[in-house]
């Protein structure tokens, strides 16, 4: 077997949104660069995520060099978003927990307002001193994340989703595979392992940059969404909850937290250090 490679990077910059390939990206303690710095809210303050808004799949959102984002969506006219000024916060509200943002203003919100047909504002996370902790079960001191659901990064490998697909080829809903990593939303995929052997990583080097594995990666209904048409089947969580529970949940992939920055790039090699 040749040895582990980073196969591709992704990252998500408003969270839920379509994921985008890079070549590199920077690595900061939170997460990659321009990964989930933004996010959509309802009208509440919660933040809109595929578990109720698949549609939020088939809107992308393309950095912009002065830090602001230019938005597409299918039926929409492209708008350019610049980064907020910090004048006035929102508290907003992920998975239960506050999280400091700035609001992108009128003509952001209209845009999403319309693609969702509810109203939504985008929001920004834009000072350090707003990440949020990372889960304390899993984390060391002053570890923190961005608007990504738990943890600064995740990886995934090809070599799982093989096995997997394979798993859903003998179930009853074989026909919806195989099924693509996008399904997943890593930030990392690793290329030339075993199946499942990240189950045993403690530490790993990815080119000039290591991380800890905090734990595995509890699945979703996201992960049954087709990330090109928002349309939602049984797969992969069917093939997991028979093959991939562990203390309750359905897993793929490990989250991951930098132990210190750096820059990750394509091709990369992958070295498992514990």
């Amino acid at each position: 077997m040749a040895d582990p490679v980073l196969r591709s990077v992704h990252v998500h910059p408003v969270k839920a949104l379509r994921a985008l390939d890079r070549a590199e990206a920077e690595v900061e303690p939170w997460g990659l660069a321009h990964d989930r710095r933004w996010a959509v809210v309802d009208a509440r303050g919660t933040v809109m995520t595929q578990r109720r808004h698949p549609r939020l799949a088939l809107a992308a959102a393309e950095p912009l060099p002065d830090g602001g984002l230019r938005l597409t969506a299918p039926g929409l006219e492209p708008l350019a978003v610049g980064v907020p000024e910090p004048s006035a916060t929102l508290t907003a509200d992920l998975f239960d927990k506050p999280v400091e943002t700035v609001p992108a203003g009128g003509a952001a919100a209209a845009w999403f307002s319309a693609f969702l047909e509810t109203d939504a504002r985008l929001v920004h996370l834009d000072a350090p001193e707003h990440r949020r902790p990372v889960d304390p079960a899993y984390a060391l001191p002053g570890e923190t994340v961005s608007l990504a659901d738990g943890y600064p990064l995740l990886v995934t490998s090809t070599a799982s989703l093989d096995a997997l697909n394979a798993l859903i080829e003998q179930g009853d809903h074989a026909h919806e595979g195989p099924l693509p990593m996008n399904r997943f939303r890593p930030n990392l995929v690793v290329d030339g392992t075993g199946p499942w052997a990240e189950d045993d990583w403690t530490r790993l080097a990815v080119g000039e940059v290591t991380f800890r594995v905090a734990k595995p990666c509890g699945r979703c209904v996201v992960t049954t969404t087709d990330q090109t048409t928002a349309v939602r089947g049984k797969e992969p969580l069917r093939a997991l909850g028979r093959h991939r529970r562990l203390d309750g949940k359905l897993v793929f992939g490990q989250n991951l937290v930098p132990e210190h920055t750096g820059t990750v790039r394509v091709g990369d090699p992958v070295k498992i250090l514990d």
